[in-house]
């Protein structure tokens, strides 16, 4: 059994910042994506931002620029801060990992919110 493990979310206002974490744990024998996605009310769920194996990103251009994703292998977690924060950014935001356990699993977070104030 893999879980995912998020932390850092909150209430921020306009223009702060965050930074969310997430570890990994469990029969974990290798870990090839990582992402944060998010889903605001009302809303489909969304990829924010994604890194691989090797530290390769990708970024929605609506967060391009605010946003950095990185992660630390040796102890299976990412993180992303969040800077500039706007209203727009309020949501739940969710973790997620490409994972090799017993065999290959696309595991998620529970989930932190995230809310931007104006």
């Amino acid at each position: 059994q893999v879980q995912l493990v998020e932390s850092g979310g909150g209430l921020v206002q306009a223009g702060g910042s965050l930074r969310l974490s997430c570890a990994a744990s469990g029969r974990i024998f290798s870990i090839y994506g990582m992402g944060w996605h998010r889903q605001a009310p009302g809303k489909q769920r969304e990829l924010v931002a994604a890194i691989d194996s090797d530290g390769i990103t990708n970024y929605a251009d609506s967060v391009k620029g605010r946003f950095t994703i990185s992660r630390n292998n040796a102890k299976n977690t990412v993180s992303l801060e969040m800077n500039s924060l706007n209203p727009e950014d309020t949501a739940v935001y969710y973790c997620k990992a490409s994972v090799r356990t017993s065999g290959y699993r696309e595991v998620w977070g529970q989930g932190t919110l995230v809310t931007v104030s104006s």
